[in-house]
């Protein structure tokens, strides 16, 4: 087994570098970005903000449970969301991992503004572990003396892609991370930081003290929103969860490349350009929206109550819709039919041009007729 001294044995840690010149580009487009969205926002006209909120808040409590393998289910997620944020809701049975990580992104919307504390760390933590029987360590910072290690491969011939500092100095580094997180210059106490080069520096901070028996990643991205947030001084509306699911791999590979020096440039590349990713599938949501009122406008007189059930299920998905779209099983199941009414239905909804069609017989799909960037 290969031994690797790790970013946080370095004798400068936790005292990050990188090339500002690089980023000036990402921050400046950034600070364009956001000016968008606000203004976008704030001037929304014919579809709920609030709807607007779920969809956002929803696709990242998903998306940051779905790249820690763990697959929720929408509608209970966006009902779960919707009660915490005291909106109506039909009375839906969540589970508590759903109801749990909901908790989380609805705190992290309402209280952006709030300093991170240990407090609040433990907070999230008991909200993402709701329910877990497993853990020693629920809403507090990992105490076994066992090395915290992220690893792959056989038991025999591990493959050790980091290793965390000990237990016994999480308390002392996280006490480091908070100061550091709730003032506005860099590591080394110096210049003011960038919201990407804070957001960046943040999330890699966090997860290399990897202080918690579980749940690191998860409360280490919302971390990167908070600090995108107070950055902003108003809630991100992003999901940054689903710009890195997308493409996870390189979510990990950038991690693995910066644990074992002080020098990010390349991570803080790769995080910027993935916000910014993030802040164009916010405004393609605000667009799906607008879109989604408009069709409704125009199509609801020409549905019946099963179309109107399936077309309903098929906006709650979001703008990137089914995944490889709606077939006509799916059709059959959302509308308690039968498969010859189904074809029907399915039918009439293409010759209204309210779906459109590809492929043939079992290979049939649908998709919402409907243009987002």
């Amino acid at each position: 087994m290969t031994y690797k001294t790790w970013n946080w044995m370095l004798n400068q840690w936790p005292h990050f570098s990188y090339d500002k010149e690089v980023l000036a580009e990402l921050e400046y487009t950034f600070s364009q970005n956001s000016g968008t969205i606000l203004g976008v926002f704030r001037h929304m006209q014919g579809i709920s903000k609030d709807d607007f909120v779920v969809e956002v808040l929803s696709n990242e409590a998903l998306k940051t449970s779905e790249i820690e393998g763990e697959n929720l289910d929408r509608e209970s997620v966006q009902s779960s969301i919707k009660k915490n944020l005291g909106l109506s809701t039909e009375n839906r049975k969540v589970s508590p991992a759903e109801y749990g990580i909901s908790e989380m992104m609805v705190d992290l919307y309402l209280n952006f503004d709030t300093p991170l504390s240990h407090t609040l760390l433990y907070q999230w933590h008991e909200m993402l572990t709701n329910g877990r029987r497993d853990l020693s360590n629920i809403g507090r910072y990992r105490t076994h003396e066992a090395p915290m290690q992220v690893v792959s491969g056989r038991l025999d011939n591990p493959n050790i892609h980091f290793e965390a500092p000990p237990s016994k100095v999480v308390f002392n580094e996280m006490e480091q991370f908070i100061n550091w997180f709730n003032c506005e210059h860099d590591t080394a106490g110096k210049s003011k930081l960038f919201p990407l080069a804070k957001a960046g520096i943040a999330h890699l901070y966090f997860v290399s003290i990897h202080p918690f028996e579980d749940g690191n990643g998860r409360i280490g991205r919302a971390i990167a929103e908070k600090s995108i947030a107070m950055s902003l001084k108003q809630p991100s509306l992003i999901s940054l969860s689903h710009a890195i699911e997308i493409r996870k791999k390189d979510y990990y590979q950038s991690l693995e490349k910066s644990n074992t020096n002080l020098e990010i440039t390349d991570w803080l590349v790769y995080f910027g350009q993935t916000i910014l990713d993030a802040q164009q599938d916010t405004l393609n949501q605000i667009e799906f929206l607008i879109e989604k009122t408009r069709f409704f406008d125009r199509f609801s007189s020409l549905l019946n109550e099963r179309q109107m059930r399936v077309v309903k299920r098929l906006f709650e998905a979001g703008h990137t819709g089914f995944k490889g779209g709606l077939s006509a099983d799916n059709y059959q199941r959302i509308a308690k039919t039968s498969a010859s009414t189904a074809t029907r239905d399915l039918q009439e909804l293409v010759q209204n041009n309210i779906l459109l069609k590809t492929g043939v017989l079992k290979g049939s799909r649908y998709f919402l007729n409907i243009k987002i960037k």
